[in-house]
């Protein structure tokens, strides 16, 4: 399929260009700000699908919302008319759409043109009202709140909350583009003659921006977002993506003694915490037992020896553990167990326990396997 996409440089566009690729859709014709009507022309003649995303929402002059929102459309219409093309045609429009702005009122001109070109022709329309959209590639103080918040906070910027119980309306990027595919395979969601993202977010402005705010501080709480939550999913997968180049990593504080090391990786309020133990040769590390907690271990690299010894026994139970075979050993309670580096590098593990450590709660007993 020959599919036109007007506005491949913008923050959908490229994503949308991106994902057709990924969907094996190779034939695609990307009209820029860097082409000629020339160009479009040769392109309406033989696409079979157009997206089209082109448009002005930050103009030097109000008369530019209609020459971009309005004039361009109408070329483009004029141009498939031209060469008897009746493909499908899918326009981005904008909930500001039902308001009466300038911006509005050129998003809604270019709808109803649409409207008129499907009457006239009998070619499929899908109109899309979109709401504010958010994800990877947007432009920080041009494409919305959240590319802007993401940006300034990863930097340590300040950001402005005008108004914190401002509601806003989100459609993440991923869940626009799903949309979209259904659009082009000929199944759009529809809401009377317009048609719609099916799932977007609501958030106040003040809690956006608490959110986005605690993802950076989760570097020196260890913390994970709540992933459960779709909307902080997004919006963390969001944030990320504005991180400064230099700043991907981020170091972790190691406790290191001449037995090796222990260094805690992740922590969170409901799913425990995972650390990584690094042991010297010849070393045993922990002969201690639990009331409540319990341990998973996994010995990624090196050789191992996990011990086992009922406190009302004086049965004891070995496990052998390399990083040749991985293999997670559980630590009930009730047991007291050891961990011993057999080999001749370092035995290196990770831990996750079910709660993380409370230093008035350590609930960690001494007894030797």
């Amino acid at each position: 399929m020959k599919i036109l996409v007007t506005g491949p440089g913008g923050f959908l566009g490229k994503n949308l260009v991106a994902e057709l690729k990924n969907q094996g859709y190779e034939d695609l014709l990307l009209f820029t700000r860097n082409h000629t009507l020339r160009d479009l022309e040769e392109y309406t003649k033989k696409c079979e699908f157009v997206f089209h995303l082109a448009g002005i929402n930050r103009p030097e002059n109000e008369k530019e919302f209609m020459d971009g929102n309005y004039g361009f459309t109408s070329e483009l219409l004029e141009l498939l008319k031209k060469h008897n093309n009746k493909s499908p045609i899918l326009i981005t429009s904008s909930i500001q759409a039902e308001k009466d702005n300038p911006y509005g009122i050129s998003k809604k001109a270019g709808e109803n043109l649409l409207f008129e070109h499907s009457l006239e022709t009998g070619a499929e329309v899908f109109v899309y009202r979109l709401p504010n959209l958010f994800g990877k590639w947007s432009k920080p103080n041009y494409n919305t709140v959240v590319a802007t918040y993401c940006y300034n906070i990863a930097r340590g910027l300040d950001i402005q909350v005008n108004n914190p119980a401002a509601l806003l309306e989100l459609a993440y990027i991923d869940d626009v583009l799903e949309e979209f595919l259904r659009a082009l395979e000929g199944n759009p969601t529809a809401d009377r003659n317009l048609c719609v993202v099916p799932v977007t977010h609501k958030i106040e402005l003040g809690d956006l921006a608490d959110r986005i705010r605690s993802f950076k501080e989760s570097r020196k709480s260890l913390g994970v977002p709540t992933m459960s939550d779709e909307l902080t999913k997004k919006l963390y997968s969001t944030y990320l993506s504005f991180l400064p180049e230099d700043e991907f990593s981020y170091g972790l504080k190691m406790n290191v003694d001449n037995r090796g090391s222990f260094t805690e990786f992740l922590r969170t309020p409901d799913r425990g915490q995972v650390s990584v133990n690094i042991s010297k040769p010849g070393i045993t590390k922990g002969n201690h037992w639990h009331h409540t907690k319990n341990e998973k271990f996994l010995v990624v690299s090196g050789k191992g020896l996990i011990r086992f010894r009922n406190i009302d026994s004086e049965e004891i139970i070995e496990y052998y553990v390399n990083g040749e075979k991985l293999q997670v050993v559980d630590i009930p309670t009730g047991y007291t167990h050891s961990i011993v580096n057999v080999g001749e590098t370092d035995l290196v593990t990770v831990m996750w326990v079910n709660e993380s450590f409370d230093p008035e709660k350590p609930d960690t007993h001494y007894l030797e396997v």
